[in-house]
């Protein structure tokens, strides 16, 4: 029987036929509607990860990890990040179209205008150890940004959603403002603010490295390589965050909360840190005295692991790093030429190319891999990745948390499980256990 003509799929458990209704999503991807599986049989499904379960329908993002495709609303990100721009790309991902030039002009300046953070907000930078990880503190600013916004946060649903324009605003431009303090409050360095004139990029970088009394000029051509960087970190599908995102925020919770439960996901190294992890690995290969290739040797005999290179998702060649890999070039030989961690980069990247062995296996660069060499070349902290990772990622959060919330009769996500611990046991007194 053909796709198209499956209504139902038929699955039998001691010897009863059910039968559960099967659906196609826009794209072609088949499911198969499990919903009340356990209503009628009393089974439940099992599958460790989800990676095999689709936990909601969504019209944000589509991805093809076969055919290494990745598209927001419908649009290819090769398109995207030839012709648009981060902000524009957010409004896209946010209400589900491309903005006419007044829309745009007022998406931008709600940005700018919102950028300002409350003096009592700031005063709780104070509170942190200079020890503390920035993702840590912006955590947890993000969550308290919540408390000065309470016409914002109130998590009552229909009022939060009456509100989620000034809110997705307010998040896109504070989550920048942040970044930055919490980079300067841990160096011990006076707060910058955003300056007119500059765009979204132009501005974070003018907030993290100007210093008073300097007129530093944020390059124009550096600053579009970290708005690519954004762009192509804007969303992808339920990965580990957005799906913490959605969750926490399906129990009613409101924005503020959700995308501070997703910046708490994106930590680890799994995941938002996976870049970070490149530089780390670069660090150990260039103390060794090697180039690279002997690092790839062991990696081929499972030795050690070649961070930075293939996708759970991606079985061809992330069409994020293609991208990425332009823009590394370009700015390792603006800023970072005699770097010698970039070099060996370089070294591991056309190995991994041109090798068999990573050809067979499709162990291609990843968009970590290009992501952290361009981060380091602009000079961000190692600490500071997975922060960069959140601000480009807030977007998505925000349209993820929207789509969820927006739906009624929506649920609370609450997974089953598997029970694997001891049966029954008799309580035995305090006294008699001595």
């Amino acid at each position: 029987m053909s796709a198209g003509n499956i209504e139902s799929a038929k699955i039998i458990i001691d010897g009863k036929e059910y039968l559960a209704p099967v659906f196609c999503g826009s794209e072609g991807e088949r499911a198969i509607d499990m919903m009340k599986f356990r209503a009628q049989t009393g089974y439940i499904t099992y599958d460790d990860g989800y990676g095999n379960t689709g936990s909601c329908t969504s019209g944000i993002t589509f991805i093809d990890g076969e055919k290494g495709i990745l598209r927001y609303r419908g649009y290819p990100i090769e398109e995207l990040a030839a012709r648009s721009n981060f902000i524009e790309s957010a409004y896209l991902v946010i209400y589900g179209r491309l903005p006419n030039s007044k829309e745009l002009e007022d998406f931008r300046n709600n940005i700018l205008v919102n950028a300002g953070i409350h003096e009592g907000l700031r005063n709780s930078f104070a509170g942190f150890p200079p020890s503390a990880h920035p993702m840590a503190v912006l955590s947890a600013m993000l969550n308290a940004l919540g408390c000065y916004h309470p016409e914002l946060s109130s998590n009552n649903r229909k009022q939060d959603l009456e509100n989620f324009d000034k809110t997705a605003t307010v998040l896109i431009s504070k989550v920048r403002a942040l970044a930055a303090m919490s980079y300067r409050f841990r160096q011990g360095f006076p707060v910058i603010y955003p300056k007119r004139g500059y765009n979204y990029c132009e501005n974070f970088l003018h907030m993290m490295f100007s210093m008073p009394g300097e007129d530093t000029q944020v390059h124009p051509d550096i600053a579009k390589v970290l708005d690519i960087l954004l762009l192509l970190h804007l969303d992808h599908e339920q990965n580990c965050s957005t799906s913490t995102v959605r969750m926490v925020g399906s129990g009613g919770a409101n924005l503020f909360a959700s995308v501070s439960a997703g910046v708490c996901a994106l930590w680890g190294p799994m995941h938002g840190g996976a870049n970070q992890a490149v530089i780390e690995m670069l660090t150990e290969i260039e103390a060794t005295g090697d180039d690279g290739s002997k690092f790839v040797q062991r990696a081929k005999t499972g030795e050690v692991r070649l961070m930075g290179f293939g996708h759970r998702v991606y079985k061809n060649y992330d069409p994020r790093a293609k991208i990425l890999r332009e823009q590394c070039h370009k700015v390792v030989d603006t800023l970072g030429a005699g770097d010698p961690l970039l070099k060996i980069a370089h070294r591991l990247e056309d190995i991994a190319l041109n090798d068999e062995y990573f050809q067979k296996r499709n162990l291609y660069p990843n968009v970590d891999f290009y992501s952290g060499i361009i981060l380091r070349a602009l000079g961000i902290p190692l600490n500071m990745f997975p922060v960069i990772f959140a601000m480009g990622r807030m977007p998505g959060w925000i349209a993820q948390w929207h789509e969820m919330a927006s739906r009624p009769g929506g649920k609370i996500h609450r997974p089953r499980q598997i029970y694997t611990g001891e049966c029954i046991k008799k309580f035995v007194p305090l006294m008699e256990r001595e």
